[in-house]
């Protein structure tokens, strides 16, 4: 029944395209983060021109990133390909790190600890462990492995056995990693303030057919490892009944405990995991970059980073992939900006925008759940004050 004046209210057709168009983004989450990244270029874009420098210098050291081939000279090189990927690779692993425990509700800052103990546990294989091809660097990603995953899962049994928070316990952890890591790293035969000795090279993840495919780039065995790290999240994730578990403590841990999930082990179990991630990306940068190793005098930042591919790819295993390759892209892109006259920070710029408006997704969901609330109250309201009047009416009809 229409209410009182004889006319049913419609909503403004302008306020429902609007609505309808935020129902899509804030929705889709793949939509959300392809909108962001365009929208960070095209910021970044606008401050290129603002300080007086041509936005196509920018475009053409991305597309050299990508594909090899200067714009400006049309020569065409590999490596820029392969040192590509040798960037994101510990931008992927961290990123996971971080998705991995997000799943699970979880706020894992903690990847930077947890790769920096898997650099150090690395280390020590790598200047101690038997110099046999093969089994050395094996040994040393198994003790990368090990170690982040327990640096990540004492957090987690801390916080499943006596609720103490994972940020805070995390960001205590990056410090004892660090100082903890470097008083090692110092106290190694030959170390100076800078570097251990050269690793012997059965501990190194060199590719020659990696290397000679990208014409001698830093590409080596990492890239296999990352991948099957993806996969493996992938797998676990969303075709196993760990996964299924921990998905459902991440989504409501009182509901997941009356189903008979077992929480605390969730949650000891989905730190671990993290920081293994975060550990395997410690060795992959320490043998794969590098044929010596690094006595740190401060954090890489890497498992910063991964906070935010993992918000960008919306913590899931392929979606963060693609994020890391993106942020990848952009920090190998620095110094080719550089030399176009672009400033380097542009691309620090272009990662902070995108952070910033995907993070801005939840505030238009709570603007878009309110708008919905608000409509269906005014349009509760009505029908109750017109149900009213006729079923006084009624009533009165009834009586007489």
């Amino acid at each position: 029944m229409s209410p009182p004046g004889g006319k049913a209210r419609k909503a403004p057709r302008g306020s429902a395209l609007r609505d309808s168009i935020l129902e899509v983004f804030t929705r889709s989450n793949g939509l959300v983060s392809a909108a962001v990244v365009v929208l960070g270029f095209l910021v970044a874009t606008v401050l290129v021109i603002a300080v007086g420098r041509k936005p196509g210098g920018m475009y053409s050291a991305i597309v050299q990133v990508v594909t090899g081939l200067d714009l400006r000279s049309f020569n065409w090189n590999v490596r820029y390909i392969g040192e590509w990927f040798v960037v994101s690779l510990p931008l992927i692993l961290c990123g996971l790190s971080m998705a991995f425990a997000a799943r699970t509700g979880l706020f894992n800052i903690g990847a930077e600890g947890q790769y920096i103990a898997g650099l150090t546990a690395a280390q020590l294989v790598a200047a101690f462990g038997p110099r046999v091809p093969g089994l050395h660097w094996f040994l040393a990603l198994a003790a990368a492995l090990a170690a982040g995953a327990v640096w990540g899962g004492v957090v987690g049994w801390f916080k499943a056995r006596f609720s103490v928070s994972e940020v805070v316990a995390t960001i205590m952890m990056n410090y004892i990693a660090l100082y903890g890591g470097r008083l090692i790293q110092l106290n190694m035969p030959g170390a100076n303030t800078y570097r251990t000795p050269d690793f012997p090279p059965t501990a190194l993840l060199r590719s020659p057919l990696l290397e000679k495919l990208t014409n001698g780039s830093r590409l080596n065995y990492g890239l296999w490892f990352t991948l099957g790290a993806v996969i493996f999240f992938w797998i676990v994730m969303g075709k196993t009944r760990l996964g299924y578990s921990l998905r459902a403590t991440g989504l409501n841990k009182e509901a997941a405990r009356y189903g008979g999930i077992n929480v605390n082990s969730s949650l000891t179990a989905s730190m671990a995991v993290s920081g293994a991630f975060a550990g395997l990306a410690g060795a992959i940068v320490l043998l794969g970059s590098f044929a010596y190793g690094r006595v740190l005098s401060g954090q890489d930042g890497y498992g910063f980073d991964g906070i935010a591919v993992a918000l960008v790819g919306n913590s899931t295993a392929w979606g963060t992939a693609l994020a890391g390759l993106l942020f990848g892209m952009l920090k190998s892109a620095q110094p080719l900006m550089q030399s176009r006259q672009i400033p380097r920070e542009i691309t620090s710029i272009i990662m902070g925008l995108v952070v910033v408006f995907i993070s801005l997704r939840a505030g238009a969901r709570i603007f878009l759940d309110w708008r919905m609330k608000e409509k269906a109250r005014k349009s509760d309201a009505v029908p109750a004050f017109a149900g009213g009047g006729q079923g006084g009416a009624a009533r009165d009809g009834g009586s007489s």
